[in-house]
């Protein structure tokens, strides 16, 4: 069967490689549509980072390993123990691998697991193949009126809402997002579909600042043309907003959200910084305000997600943005995000013909 292999910097191949044999605990499955995220790009063009260049501890696999954890799929075989699936389901798959005894898992943090791992990055498969199995655990069925390409939308989404979840954030809360990409796009969903008050998108992408306000944005900012925290005094009566999600990563956005921010408040982060960041404590210290992150979610956000795409609260159809083939994967999927990502927010991979 096919699948894109990760062999290290710049070099993804479709390999052929041997299906996967169904074990009585797990359901196999043949990927849908995949999503193609940042972190792909970062693996893609600095890994290794999160593929293993030794046996990982749970996977025991290395490098090169399959690509792929936003995928969705359609069931075609099931192991003699599981019992809530079925061949011709429409499912999506927590990608996450954690161990589930370490102290982090024990208290139900097993996106931070001591031994952290996930499909696409670290072994067992990924989506970005013609056939993968996954424990039963790790699958969930999708509503029928839920189509496949959405499915592939609530790996991100999940995120998006951790980040927001794991915040203070409270109804009518004045929001700024630092960054309009996937993430900050997500982010902007779920806090609307919260009831927040006011939300103001900071972006340079003029394309992702029009999306922002098809997906609810109060006010866009382009850094480039105006001061963020000045204009955010502005908007929020003159005492700043009470929370600020970062998604950019970048020194000058991390400084202008502390201004932005009202006394008391708290910056988020959710982005994957490259250099490590610095902070003025004193500045915080004087206004009491706070910092804090969130990495990527828990079992409860990807399925509190899951359901509200059904009921329609959170409708990221527009997120995609583009779809290709699996052969296409590095030519109009990587280097596509890589040379025009202003022009992008999701590019799907489409396996199944």
């Amino acid at each position: 069967m096919r699948a894109v292999r990760f062999h290290g910097p710049k070099d993804i191949r479709v390999d052929s490689v041997p299906e996967p044999a169904c074990g009585n605990d797990q359901v196999k499955l043949r990927p849908a549509f995949v999503g193609i995220c940042g972190t792909d790009l970062h693996e893609y063009l600095a890994g290794p980072i999160l593929t293993p260049t030794k046996p990982h501890p749970l996977t025991n696999e290395s490098n090169p390993v399959t690509l792929g954890h936003e995928f969705s799929g359609t069931v075609t075989e099931v192991g003699h123990s599981v019992v809530n699936f079925k061949p011709g389901d429409m499912v999506v798959v927590l990608p996450i691998i954690y161990d589930g005894s370490c102290d982090a898992c024990a208290r139900g943090y097993i996106n931070c697991c001591e031994n952290l791992g996930a499909f696409g990055f670290t072994g067992w498969g990924g989506g970005l193949s013609d056939s993968i199995v996954v424990p039963q655990s790790h699958v969930y069925r999708l509503p029928r009126h839920i189509p496949l390409e959405i499915g592939a939308l609530i790996e991100p989404l999940s995120v998006a809402w951790h980040a927001v979840k794991s915040s203070p954030f409270k109804t009518g809360d004045s929001v700024l997002v630092l960054g309009g990409g996937p993430i900050g796009i997500g982010i902007l969903q779920v806090l609307k579909a919260l009831n927040a008050g006011r939300v103001i998108v900071s972006e340079i992408s003029t394309r992702r600042n029009k999306l922002s306000v098809k997906f609810g944005a109060d006010h866009v900012i382009d850094p480039r043309e105006e001061d963020v925290a000045s204009r955010c005094y502005e908007l929020c009566d003159r005492h700043g907003v009470d929370i600020v999600f970062d998604t950019a990563g970048m020194q000058a956005a991390l400084d202008s959200a502390f201004s932005a921010l009202r006394t008391g408040g708290t910056v988020v982060n959710i982005a994957s910084w490259r250099t490590a960041p610095t902070v003025n404590i004193m500045d915080m210290i004087m206004g009491e305000k706070k910092y804090m992150a969130a990495m990527t979610y828990v079992k409860k956000d990807f399925e509190e997600v899951l359901d509200a795409v059904d009921k329609g609260l959170l409708q990221p159809g527009q997120m995609i943005t583009s779809q290709i083939e699996l052969g296409e994967v590095v030519e109009k999927g990587f280097k596509e995000l890589i040379d025009r990502k202003d022009e992008h927010l999701k590019i799907l991979v489409k396996v199944a013909d």
